[in-house]
């Protein structure tokens, strides 16, 4: 069912001018898309949430946008060179290339959902009495299948940690892990491959310098800490955010925008006084998922998941994992950076990056909490989610798409009943009247039922009907329309003069950034 659904939505994307599949007329390139015309909008608007939410809501908290290209040794600092790897292993029968790191973690994934339905199957046979804390820590199948999920994640945390490839493979053996397209377990050894793109710069390729197309966009608020600080006269705590693209030569790019070599990210570095990066860690992880539940998804599909394996500049690591069609998944990184980045950029430039503190009378290199979402799959949850076929009391089916109205590409559409009699002109007048403040279509073409499909299909939460009473001024209905709710199909009656209050109340930002 989720597969279907998975296909449903990528063929929508494509359909109704979201997302498409980047140089389609030389048959595309593997993992790099392009967003269409809504596309484009629905993704600046989760964009602009973002940014409002960081910039607006928090004094402290101000804007960059640092170049792609950055200079080689960044990468050196960051670790990126040394350590920016994904263990990769082949199945021989296949010929197909899984990161062994998600094939263990989904293995471990399938005997905890063999946990939940456990205790599914005994909330139903012993009804309102069942305690479902006391049955996960008493009942032996739940037992055994905890324990054989902690041996699994304790051993792939240390062979992580001590980079020993040998083990990790033991381990897929060990699992009897099959491959999903060939069902063998025919495998290679584990290999280490390094995910930065490399270019050259310089005007003479002999001459030219290694540069890397960068792989995140935290350095470039790294390096520019003290710029900010200094010209901004920032005080401890205060954060960077910035929005932009990364690139990282993913060799398994799979699940559509889920993965892609070419992408956004949507960031924020916190800086904060040394021992109290904890409780930032804590304060930032309920402050994002706050955003994320402002959007209107139930609970049930989001969860917190602790990293096994520690990056080399965490002491504290967690990710917000979404429910896709696909199962839970990283939406959004929280990471207590520690120094790591400040100190190993002054230890690479030779150039001081702390913070005098007037309260202490001392400089420190602060220490970093990061908050780093994928624009792109937000995008994917987004559409995921609101993404439904209905089928309607007349047995016909619309698909809609539920998104939240604020997000929605397109705020209004302006149909004329008819292409005649005065109503296209009617209908133009309240174009100029909207088009001003939101994205609004004007849409005369097919019957008025195939434009209300065609506009559920894309999101567009209202839809307004100018009929023959709107510009009859004998009757009762002068000058006003029919206004309908895209998620209740519910029509009504309302002055035309109203129009530019109704819609703003339902789709202002403003309101949603007020409830944060």
């Amino acid at each position: 069912m989720s597969e279907d659904l998975f296909k449903n939505i990528i063929s929508h994307s494509k359909e109704y001018g979201f997302i498409f599949p980047s140089s389609e007329i030389y048959d595309g390139l593997s993992a790099v898309y392009d967003y269409g015309q809504l596309g484009v909008e629905l993704k600046k608007n989760i964009r602009e949430y973002w940014w409002k939410s960081m910039t607006l809501l928090h004094e402290n908290i101000v804007g960059l946008d640092a170049a792609i290209f950055m200079h080689p040794t960044t990468w050196k600092a960051s670790g990126h060179i040394d350590a920016f790897n994904d263990p990769l292993i082949d199945n021989k029968d296949s010929k197909k290339r899984y990161r062994a790191d998600v094939l263990i973690e989904d293995h471990i994934a399938k005997i905890e959902s063999k946990i939940e339905k456990e205790i599914e199957k005994a909330a139903k046979r012993f009804g309102e009495t069942f305690d479902a804390a006391m049955y996960r820590s008493t009942n032996p199948r739940v037992l055994e299948y905890q324990k054989k999920a902690e041996e699994i994640n304790s051993r792939f945390k240390t062979a992580l940690e001590n980079n020993n490839l040998t083990e990790v493979k033991q381990i897929i053996e060990d699992c009897e892990i099959v491959c999903p397209i060939s069902g063998s377990r025919n495998w290679t050894d584990v290999r280490q491959f390094n995910l930065m793109f490399s270019t050259q710069m310089g005007s003479v390729s002999e001459d030219a310098g290694t540069i890397y197309l960068r792989p995140e966009t935290a350095q470039g608020i790294f390096v520019n800490f003290l710029n900010v600080q200094k010209t901004g006269r920032m005080k401890i705590p205060f954060g960077i955010a910035q929005t932009g693209k990364a690139f990282r030569n993913e060799i398994v790019a799979r699940q559509f925008i889920f993965r892609m070599r070419e992408f956004e990210q949507m960031e924020m570095q916190y800086f904060v006084k040394p021992g109290t990066e904890m409780q930032w860690y804590t304060s930032w992880k309920e402050t994002r998922m706050k955003w994320h539940s402002s959007m209107g998804f139930p609970a049930s599909k989001y969860r917190f998941h602790d990293h096994i394996k520690l990056a080399h500049y965490a002491n504290a690591a967690c990710d917000i994992e979404f429910e896709f069609p696909f199962g839970f998944k990283e939406l959004e990184g929280i990471h207590s950076r520690t120094d790591f980045d400040l100190k190993s950029h002054e230890q690479h430039s030779g150039k001081k990056l702390q913070y005098f503190d007037p309260e202490e009378n001392k400089s420190y290199v602060p220490y970093v909490v990061e908050t780093s979402i994928g624009l792109d799959r937000m995008f994917l949850a987004l559409i995921s989610h609101a993404y439904k076929t209905e089928t309607l009391e007349d047995g016909s089916t619309r698909d809609v798409l539920s998104l939240p109205a604020f997000l929605a590409p397109v705020k209004a559409a302006i149909l004329p009943l008819v292409k005649k009699d005065g109503l296209p002109e009617k209908a133009s007048e309240i174009m100029e009247l909207l088009k001003f403040d939101h994205l609004c279509q004007y849409d005369e073409k097919d019957s008025i039922g195939k434009r209300y499909r065609r506009q559920d299909a894309i999101g567009t939460p209202f839809c307004i009907t100018v009929d023959h009473d709107a510009i009859d001024s004998s009757s009762s209905n002068y000058n006003t329309v029919t206004i309908r709710h895209r998620d209740t199909m519910q029509q009504e009656r309302v002055s035309i003069d109203q129009l530019p209050a109704i819609v703003e109340e339902k789709v202002s930002i403003k309101k949603m950034l007020r409830s944060l």
